[in-house]
């Protein structure tokens, strides 16, 4: 039995998540909250295995309550998120500061998509129950107050911030010139930790699918811009991809490469139409597999369902290379574990290693 403490400052909000929860046998909610400071003591009394938390409340919100369940009695906690730029912000926020994920706040809305809320949320509460969760290091953390200082110092210069550590030293020939990264559940910090360690002179162009809503990948995409070498911002139809940029999907749409004789241009489109995900990685990671073939090289990270696995499957018929991440450092290992259990993974590699990886396999 997996048991879970809603907090939430909305009686509807109490109640519906934890209607939808229980609809499955194996969940069990012990306890609502109604603020951060009632949560807490709930996570103490109860210790449940899964937390889902309100970002606005009286008293104390989100990400405040956030911090001392992390430092405190770390666990998996899961963001009720509303849908706007606001809210994106501060649940990308959360997810720095150890969330695992989020779940939408427009419930009361009539929708044809409540059933596919009701089902990842679920799944996603029994996916994350047993994973260890680690709260924000110390060390880690003062690293990366110096990294903003200098980061900032380089700014008012008006130069791009340079690589925190000394960039991988590779030879031969480059093999590969389109990174496709394709990640789910427990995504953005998995991408800042992999981009964050590539050059400013990284000699590949980069397109990343995100399952993510459509309000929060513009501010996703600033957010890496901000803490990367390299140029990151949300794709846009028709622009040219140019080596040393990541380009993430919009939420809600499709991102797929056009190879044209002399450049790459990026098309954002609604076809398919019918595709689970939006953006999907297989739709991307096809495109890159038809455009460029070998020149490919596909990611796939943290993430429910299998999503990536055939257009890695493509791109490996096309002589490109796939690497995964590892289950140790998933959040949730789907998206992985699908690749690898295929046979069609190159290397299985940690996230804190990812980006040397990416950088060391384009010569491979």
């Amino acid at each position: 039995m997996i048991h879970v403490v809603v907090v939430d400052d909305s009686a509807f909000m109490r109640k519906a998540i934890s209607t939808m929860l229980e609809k499955d046998p194996d969940i069990k909610v012990v306890a609502t909250g109604r603020d951060g400071e009632e949560g807490l003591e709930l996570v103490r009394k109860f210790n449940p295995d899964v937390v889902t938390l309100d970002i606005e409340m009286p008293r104390m919100d989100g990400l405040t309550a956030l911090r001392h369940i992390m430092m405190e009695m770390p666990r998996p906690v899961l963001m009720v998120s509303s849908l706007t730029v606001e809210g994106a912000e501060a649940t990308l926020k959360a997810m720095e500061l150890g969330a695992v994920d989020f779940i939408p706040k427009q419930l009361s809305k009539v929708s044809l998509d409540i059933v596919k809320i009701e089902d990842d949320l679920r799944a996603k509460v029994k996916l994350i129950a047993k994973r260890k969760v680690r709260p924000p290091s110390p060390v880690r953390s003062v690293a990366a107050q110096v990294s903003a200082l200098a980061r900032q110092a380089a700014s008012e210069r008006g130069e791009r911030p340079a690589a925190e550590r000394r960039p991988v030293r590779v030879s031969g020939p480059q093999l590969h010139d389109v990174v496709a990264i394709g990640v789910s559940t427990g995504g953005p910090p998995a991408v800042q930790k992999v981009l964050s360690r590539l050059p400013k002179d990284f000699p590949a162009g980069i397109v990343i699918a995100q399952h993510m809503p459509a309000a929060f990948t513009g501010p996703f995409a600033k957010r890496l811009d901000g803490v990367c070498a390299i140029t990151v911002k949300e794709a846009e139809h028709g622009e040219r991809l140019v080596p040393g940029v990541a380009y993430v999907s919009p939420g809600g749409r499709h991102l797929r490469i056009d190879q044209k004789i002399s450049r790459i241009d990026l098309s954002i489109t609604d076809e398919p139409r019918e595709a689970l995900y939006k953006p999907s990685a297989n739709v991307m990671i096809e495109s890159v597999a038809q455009g460029v073939g070998r020149r490919g090289l596909g990611v796939i990270l943290t993430g429910m369902g299998s999503d990536g696995m055939e257009g890695i499957r493509s791109l490996k018929q096309k002589g490109g290379r796939a690497l995964a991440q590892s289950d140790a450092t998933c959040v949730v290992y789907g998206m992985p574990k699908a690749v690898v259990d295929a046979g069609l993974a190159d290397e299985i590699v940690d996230i804190d290693d990812m980006g040397d990886a990416i950088i060391t396999n384009l010569y491979k």
